[in-house]
């Protein structure tokens, strides 16, 4: 037991699991928005991400799948998938020549442009993909133990963040606590 009052630890009557450092955030002018959304990405990066074993059932990086589940989606002309990968055209090149290879990909003449090859899926890029999309689309394991009540809490609240219009400025600053002397 402690001197300092402010600690749980204090108490006799206090809890003997709860985390003494949980009330410090608030008085330190923590951010909730930010904790919930650091717990959310780690959540998603640390312990959902799929990537490695999207990578080692295709044998492909990441990257190549990326391309390869944007043209299963339907034909694309070779600048547009750059612009949608978000690279420059001689890489998506690269990328499309080595799917080519693989037999995931051909390419077509663009009806609408001479001078430009429109990528296809093949049936086997068409298969890969649907492998990718199961393996990425598959929840971590902990998801299937929630009851009922949470999970649907859970896609209420995310059906709510993903339909609200997107506002890529400054997040607006947390709320004020509340506490004496403030408005």
């Amino acid at each position: 037991m402690t001197d300092d009052p402010s600690r749980p630890d204090a108490d006799p009557d206090a809890d003997p699991n709860a985390d003494p450092d949980a009330d410090l955030g608030a008085d330190l002018g923590a951010d909730p928005v930010r904790d919930t959304w650091k717990k959310m990405h780690e959540l998603l990066v640390l312990h959902g991400d799929r990537r490695q074993r999207v990578t080692e059932a295709l044998g492909m990086s990441f990257f190549r799948i990326k391309a390869l589940r944007r043209v299963a989606r339907g034909p694309i002309a070779l600048r547009d998938l750059a612009g949608e990968l978000l690279t420059d055209r001689p890489y998506t090149t690269l990328v499309v020549d080595d799917l080519a290879e693989r037999g995931l990909v051909e390419r077509l003449p663009n009806p609408s442009d001479r001078r430009s090859k429109l990528v296809r899926a093949t049936e086997a890029g068409l298969a890969a993909a649907a492998e990718a999309e199961h393996i990425l689309g598959t929840p971590p394991p902990a998801m299937y133990g929630l009851p009922p009540g949470d999970l649907a809490a859970l896609d209420r609240i995310v059906d709510r963040i993903l339909t609200e219009p997107a506002d890529e400025g400054e997040p607006p600053s947390p709320p004020p606590s509340g506490g004496p002397g403030e408005l």
